[in-house]
């Protein structure tokens, strides 16, 4: 029912799930009240979506996740469950982070509503997710950071606090919206393929070992290099031969300095 394993082999969805919101996941990382799964669970299935994954959650399965579904208890037994958010999003091409704090980012953020037009056109195609915090603490710095765009619901400035179970209904009612408007463009023929999460992870990793290697980035201090070319990638939008391209060039900066 649960699997613990990193969600493999799940970019390619079956062409008879024509809708989007096939291809959206919901992520809740680091849940502490089981109530709010269920009812995270009954949200996603008033608004037509199924694949529920938990990072680290304290209880789960448990009857009052169950008793919350009220009618969703199969989204619950189709729920994965994963050691981190990293592994939650392996197979993904694109996902929206959900916070209510603002952070320290170069990028500004998107409204709920826009966060979802934009991951409905995406997810025509694509693996998308949005990704939800821990009810207490939200989502960690790096969470956020392994996420291409991060969106916050537009609550009242004085009092924003908003139950995590209520903060999912708010986008799979968004998400299904954006869905029932977007269609399915036409293909565009020279497009490439989006690189896949574990790709962009790959190329972080490779682009660390490369400037550290070169004494470019100084390990012993503070790494602001890697969020800001995180972030950069993420505007970019890469393309898996992008990427190729890229990783292709590090390793020819590494076997040496350049000889006529």
């Amino acid at each position: 029912m649960n699997d613990t394993s990193p969600l493999k082999n799940e970019t390619a969805v079956p062409a008879s799930d024509t809708s989007p919101l096939a291809h959206v996941r919901i992520v809740l990382s680091h849940t502490s009240h089981p109530g709010n799964i269920g009812a995270a669970a009954r949200a996603m299935k008033t608004m037509g979506l199924s694949r529920l994954v938990l990072v680290n959650p304290k209880h789960f399965p448990d009857p009052q996740a169950d008793a919350m579904a009220a009618g969703a208890v199969d989204i619950l037994e189709q729920a994965r469950v994963c050691a981190s958010v990293e592994d939650a999003l392996v197979g993904t091409t694109f996902a929206t982070a959900m916070t209510a704090r603002r952070r320290g980012l170069a990028v500004e953020p998107l409204w709920a509503r826009e966060a979802a037009a934009e991951l409905a056109v995406l997810a025509v195609r694509e693996e998308v997710a949005l990704v939800f915090g821990n009810e207490t603490a939200g989502l960690s710095n790096e969470e956020v950071s392994l996420c291409q765009r991060w969106a916050k619901i537009p609550t009242d400035p004085e009092w924003s606090s908003l139950n995590l179970a209520q903060a999912v209904q708010v986008l799979c009612y968004e998400m299904r919206m954006a869905a029932v408007a977007v269609g399915a463009p036409p293909p565009v023929n020279d497009a490439g393929e989006p690189a896949s999460h574990e790709e962009i992870e790959g190329l972080m990793a490779h682009l660390e070992r490369a400037v550290i290697a070169s004494e470019f980035l100084d390990p012993e201090k503070p790494k602001r290099l890697m969020p800001r070319m995180r972030r950069m990638f993420a505007r970019a939008g890469l393309e898996k031969e992008e990427v190729n391209i890229l990783r292709g060039m590090l390793t020819s900066f590494e076997k040496g300095p350049y000889r006529k």
